[in-house]
């Protein structure tokens, strides 16, 4: 039986459209690109997936430490500054008196031909605040290649000594140095416990009182309250509590009236701000004094 018009013409399209499907496309320019490229393609994925980790890794420590990448550039460009001339030629140090050198060198940490870009001033001003002698430090850069310091130095002001260890103190009473005492033996000395905290205004007083000055060997602290005065010739003078400076006031004018200080006594004795002790060494007969005061076996009294 021929076929109908109508189902040839259908039965022709359907046969040309499983060839044309059957029938292999063509690739596109992209496609051919790629395929001819394949093998530089699996190491630039793994390049790529490399470098996404190292990423990952650096933001993951600039989370931790954001400082770290800010230090990290500023290194490579103090290296690159380096080599383009930058470096430390020069340390000038200002106000260096008795600050140990080998000390300020160590604090400062830098060495001729080290990048001054690396040279961090703010770290070597407290290294150097560090050090005993050292109040306050000024470090500063000066390029092209200067690193200038500007000690202020605490200064000494006492000797002081405490269960037989001896140390520099400055005015507040903070130890500079405990070694080569000798070289600061013009300085007063202080004894005992607390004197370190409270000599100020005892020595401003001495200085204030020169005839009783010279005659001081040491001022002693007791029970960390009041104060003695050892003389030079052994005597001890003893202060009142809170009256310091008037009874040093009152022994200069013994002085200079009886030159008190220069007879040989054991002690003399101000804690009473009307009456003046006397203690003598033992068998020694009172010397006549002045009216007023009257001996009383090895000790004399009398008004002030």
């Amino acid at each position: 039986m021929a076929p109908s018009p109508g189902r040839a013409p259908r039965e022709m399209r359907a046969r040309t459209r499983s060839v044309v499907s059957s029938a292999p496309s063509r690739p596109s320019g992209v496609r051919l690109w790629l395929r001819r490229r394949r093998g530089l393609l699996r190491p630039a994925g793994l390049g790529l997936l490399g470098l996404g980790a190292v990423g990952a890794a650096v933001l993951g420590v600039m989370a931790l430490d954001p400082t770290g990448r800010v230090a990290g550039v500023w290194d490579g460009a103090a290296e690159l500054a380096a080599a383009s001339g930058l470096q430390v030629k020069e340390v000038v140090v200002e106000g260096m008196h008795h600050t140990p050198p080998e000390l300020v060198r160590e604090a400062l940490g830098v060495r001729r031909g080290d990048p001054i870009l690396g040279f961090d001033p703010q770290f070597a001003r407290e290294q150097l605040e560090q050090i005993a002698w050292v109040g306050n430090a000024h470090v500063a850069r000066q390029l092209p290649g200067t690193i200038r310091v500007k000690l202020e130095e605490r200064q000494p002001f006492a000797i002081w000594q405490r269960e037989g260890k001896f140390s520099v103190i400055d005015r507040e009473g903070k130890v500079v140095a405990t070694e080569n005492i000798g070289a600061f033996g013009r300085l007063p000395l202080i004894v005992g416990a607390g004197a370190d905290r409270a000599a100020a205004p005892m020595v401003d007083a001495l200085r204030g009182a020169p005839e009783v000055q010279e005659r001081v060997h040491a001022l002693v602290r007791v029970s960390e309250r009041r104060w003695n005065l050892r003389l030079r010739n052994g005597a001890d003078v003893l202060l009142p509590e809170g009256q310091e400076v008037a009874a040093i006031a009152r022994l200069a004018e013994l002085q200079a009236k009886q030159a008190l200080m220069d007879r040989p006594l054991l002690a003399i004795d101000l804690r009473l701000p009307d009456k003046l002790v006397l203690r003598l060494p033992p068998g020694q007969a009172p010397a006549e004094g002045p009216p007023g005061q009257k001996a009383q076996g090895g000790t004399r009294s009398g008004r002030g």
